[in-house]
């Protein structure tokens, strides 16, 4: 994945607004929303691999929505597609389908961060290597990413994107093993930070996962044929079984003599990351042995013991904060209204061209639904709080539609420390809750109260008695700063390159 600091790079040698500038434009309609970077998919000895693995990607379309592309190995040749847009925008059209022929394909789904997804950047990526082609699908973020592809390119290596997951090819390719899985853990053994690899040679489907577990990755069955996916709805879409969760730091291959497990990693503790919990999974996946939607709706039941007050409607900001609303609702036994309506075919309004029509954004996503809470004392659910700027709009938007009053719950913890492994979020600067106290944001808000779900909460709601500091049980860093690997990156002293090249290319 590419990291925020190569983002503002390309953003400066594009003459784009980026920073402040850049974040203004973004908030009126996304300062509330998390980001995860991708999902991944690949399957081994299906007569329609690409087939299934544009289904797969259309079921991980949530976990990235700007760009999609798909690898094939047809027995002599790799074939690849990758776009920008949406997996429908090109992979629904049988031409396309028919040109990535072959009974074995990974595939990836990509949301950028705040600078540009260009064409090079689009995933999997390929190299052919001295042992044959390799193809790389990634979703994470590696920590020592940039520090890793400065030694790289000191020692002649070409880079031809700005992400990080082209490093892990050169890793691999610079190994002086005899055998490619051996290069591949020679390669994995060099990064840190949060990754989940399926990968395709002209043998083999490989997949890995970090030692502490960070992403998701799940194996499945389809008629006997292996798929790695990040998600089970993605086993869903296709029909397949689920299998089990690929460990942390296991690596599996996939070739014509079966299965092979290697575990090159010394038994870490695993930190599986909370937000896909919170926000990033679909609510339909079971991630860890745990169904998503149920965990969603335990949270908002703990939401409603921790800070309930007397109200007449429960009302989630669609859809993020449904589930939980709808844990809330239960617990506490207050009617669940759809008192706000999103309209889910709306574009981007940040690119239209005055302020007072990108103002409009939120009323442009969400329509108040006046029926349902005139008169009313209403509470808000919402999955997080990032910036703000949509909750205050929102808020504002509730009143205006005559709400008596209008209180306001988060169904996580306050975010008070950046991401560094594959989430879209804005430096401790730019975080509400890290600048700002409780009153403060009720203030900024607009809110007659607000509230945020307990640290210690959020564990309960997961089935643990609570957190415990020498020994937590998921990535929780965004909360407490607990980081669960070494952020190699952002401790070196040298100075970052002012601008990295740019290609212009057709797509």
């Amino acid at each position: 994945m590419r990291h925020p600091d190569q983002d503002a790079q390309l953003d400066l040698a594009l003459n784009r607004p980026s920073g402040p500038a850049a974040i203004e434009l973004q908030d009126d309609l996304e300062g509330d929303t998390l980001r995860e970077e991708c999902g991944v998919f690949g399957v081994y000895g299906h007569p329609d691999a690409a087939a299934i693995t544009a289904l797969g990607l259309h079921a991980l379309q949530h976990r990235g929505q700007e760009a999609a592309g798909i690898v094939s190995y047809d027995g002599s040749r790799f074939h690849s597609e990758r776009r920008l847009g949406l997996v429908g925008d090109t992979f629904s059209r049988r031409e396309v389908i028919d040109r990535l022929p072959g009974n074995m394909a990974v595939g990836h789904v990509r949301y950028s961060t705040t600078g540009a997804t260009i064409l090079r950047n689009v995933q999997p990526l390929f190299a052919e290597l001295n042992a044959g082609g390799l193809a790389v699908a990634h979703n994470g973020n590696l920590t020592n990413g940039l520090t890793l592809r400065r030694e790289l390119v000191r020692h002649g290596a070409m880079m031809q994107s700005t992400t990080d997951t082209e490093v892990i090819l050169h890793l691999v390719a610079r190994s002086r093993r005899g055998r490619f899985i051996e290069r591949y853990v020679d390669a994995l053994r060099e990064i840190e930070g949060a990754y989940a690899l399926v990968s395709l040679t002209n043998k083999k489907l490989v997949g890995a996962r970090d030692p502490r577990g960070i992403r998701p990755l799940v194996l499945g069955d389809l008629d006997g044929c292996p798929i790695l996916t990040s998600e089970t709805c993605a086993l869903d879409i296709i029909g397949a079984r689920f299998v089990r969760d690929i460990e942390p730091g296991e690596v599996i291959v996939f070739d014509e003599n079966g299965q092979d497990i290697h575990k090159p990693f010394p038994p870490m503790a695993p930190r599986p990351c909370i937000f896909e919990y919170i926000y990033f999974s679909r609510p339909d996946s079971i991630v860890h042995g745990r169904s998503v939607y149920e965990v969603r709706k335990a949270f908002g039941a703990q939401l409603a013991r921790e800070s309930h007050v007397p109200i007449d409607v429960v009302v989630p900001v669609p859809d993020s904060g449904v589930p939980a609303a709808v844990g809330y609702s239960q617990h506490s036994g207050v009617p669940f209204e759809l008192g706000i309506i999103r309209n889910h075919y709306v574009g981007r309004t940040f690119i239209q061209p005055t302020q007072a029509i990108r103002e409009s954004g939120v009323r442009m996503k969400h329509s108040a639904n006046r029926a349902a809470i005139e008169g009313k004392r209403i509470i808000l659910i919402d999955d997080s709080l990032v910036r703000g700027t949509t909750s205050k709009k929102i808020v504002r938007m509730m009143r205006d539609a005559g709400a008596k009053e209008v209180h306001f719950r988060l169904a996580s913890p306050p975010i008070l420390y950046p991401d560094y492994y594959g989430i879209d979020l804005p430096d401790r600067g730019g975080l509400l809750a890290a600048t700002h106290s409780l009153e403060e944001m009720r203030e900024i808000i607009g809110a007659d109260s607000l509230a945020f779900l307990s640290i210690d909460g959020m564990y309960r709601a997961m089935g643990e008695p609570g957190r415990d500091p020498a020994n937590p049980k998921f990535s929780d860093h965004c909360f407490t700063g607990a980081y669960p690997t070494h952020l190699t990156d952002q401790t070196q002293t040298e100075q970052q390159p002012r601008q990295l090249s740019l290609l212009a290319e057709a797509s």
